[in-house]
């Protein structure tokens, strides 16, 4: 009798289809799908231009993410065109504290009698 170890990926409680043999590409398999959820997430969050169904977004999210080291070196040199607007509340979090004046330490002379 042979005994095998197998590891299965489970999302939000579901045990997915791809069952691994090595740990190492079960963990890999996670953070890839981990990466698509947050690349799913900012393209909805952001409010594209683009009027995309869930779905589309969600197989455009994991090919990106499957593909991330080939994505990576295609945005390398890219700068944003603006910075990204601060909410209010970061704006007063962000000012610098005052500066406090530098004041000349004044010897005192002895005084005589």
């Amino acid at each position: 009798m042979a005994v095998i170890t197998r590891y299965i990926v489970v999302r939000n409680g579901v045990e997915l289809d791809q069952v691994f043999t090595v740990k190492k590409e079960a963990e890999a398999y996670d953070k890839m799908l981990e990466a698509a959820e947050a690349l799913s997430r900012f393209i909805k969050e952001n409010g594209t231009d683009i009027d995309l169904d869930e779905k589309t977004i969600d197989t455009l999210s994991v090919f990106l993410s499957k593909n991330g080291p080939e994505v990576t070196k295609i945005l390398k040199n890219v700068k944003p065109i603006a910075p990204p607007p601060k909410p209010a509340d970061e704006k007063k979090a962000a000012k610098p504290a005052p500066v406090k004046e530098k004041t000349k330490a004044v010897k005192s002379k002895p005084k005589s009698k």
